[in-house]
């Protein structure tokens, strides 16, 4: 048996190999996204560059002195220094690397193999594989490189040197060659090399065809019928209610939803205030439909102390002082007048008649 720093060791070796294989991998997929678009953009380059010359003012004398602006080595260094951004240090130390290469491709090779990409990524560098194809030796992906995957996926590793080629199915498909269909699809159409995968009624998990009739297995929500049709289930009749008292249960295709009441009901069945099984303190039922109750009009005072007057509110009501009057200490008392006041102020001018 292992012991407890063999198993450690063991453990780590394996997290080392994983780890090392995911970045391995990601190296490689990031190399040939780099080689592409270094590619991508010297073919706009290309275009950028196809109606431009020497600059000089006698371009026909100068294309006969020294060679044709279309295939000069200024025109490929005009294209190779706007290749990549300056901050891209990948793209720049790949330009650096295979300068070289790029000068072969536009002096001797171009003629032959006219697609940069496959020529220098693909059969030169050797970061990238041919479209249908992956890892290493760019074995041909899952089906074929043909159609990968039978059309219905992604091949893992698709056009790089990594990857395992195994297929990443399309929503709808599932199986190792992607003609299976997920369940909620069903295969409309279907042979060794073609598969067509179809969606289900809603109300099916498992199905042969595009109705509730064709349901193999009805989802959660539904329920089947005595002809094996898949129904909705109105949750909202279920009992005891699956909803809180003061909400009202709304019923949808396989599920329900709670919804809260209107705020003047004590309960209720669905939405607003004509809807209630009672009406909320503050309210009435009016023919069926709960209304404020204006407190401020009942035959006994609600507002009781002296000087009061009744303000009426939706559902309660507040009792404020009277014009003319303030609170104050829980107490309405008249405002001075302002004759009062300066009387008060006039009282003694005897006082300084002496004066």
């Amino acid at each position: 048996m292992l012991s407890f720093n063999q198993l450690l060791w063991l453990f780590c070796s394996l997290a080392f190999i994983l780890l090392s294989q995911c970045t391995n991998a990601k190296n490689l997929k990031s190399s040939c996204n780099t080689c592409k678009q270094i590619a991508d953009n010297f073919s706009k380059g290309l275009d950028r560059t196809k109606k431009q010359n020497f600059g000089g003012g006698n371009t026909a004398w100068e294309e006969r002195a020294l060679s044709k602006y279309e295939t000069s080595e200024i025109r490929l260094v005009e294209i190779l220094e706007n290749l990549c951004d300056s901050s891209s240090f990948d793209c720049n130390h790949m330009v650096e690397e295979h300068e070289d290469l790029f000068e072969t491709w536009w002096f001797k090779r171009q003629n032959k193999h006219p697609d940069l990409y496959k020529w220098f990524c693909v059969d030169t560098i050797k970061v990238c594989c041919s479209t249908g194809t992956f890892g290493p030796d760019c074995n041909a992906c899952v089906a074929g490189s043909e159609r990968p995957c039978h059309g219905n996926g992604v091949c893992d590793g698709d056009g790089t040197r990594g990857g395992n080629g195994r297929c990443n199915c399309d929503h709808g498909y599932k199986g190792e060659f992607c003609l299976d269909c997920m369940d909620g699809y069903f295969n409309e159409i279907r042979n060794d090399t073609f598969s067509l995968c179809t969606e289900c009624h809603t109300s099916c998990k498992t199905c042969t065809g595009l109705t509730n009739e064709d349901c193999e297995k009805c989802k959660t929500g539904w329920g089947e019928d005595d002809e094996g049709t898949c129904l909705d289930v109105n949750e909202c009749l279920n009992d005891p209610p699956l909803c809180k008292e003061d909400q009202y249960c709304l019923n949808t295709d396989g599920s329900f939803s709670c919804k809260g009441c209107d705020k003047v009901c004590s309960g209720c069945t669905g939405a607003g205030p004509d809807k209630c099984q009672g009406c909320a303190p503050g309210y009435q039922d009016t023919e069926g439909t709960c209304t404020d109750v204006n407190e401020c009009e009942q035959t006994d005072a609600v507002c009781t102390a002296e000087n009061q007057e009744c303000v009426n509110n939706k559902g309660s009501y507040i009792c404020i002082c009277a014009s003319r009057y303030e609170e104050q200490e829980g107490v309405c008392v008249k405002i001075p007048e302002p004759e009062e006041n300066e009387a008060e102020t006039v009282k003694r001018p005897e006082e300084h008649e002496d004066l």
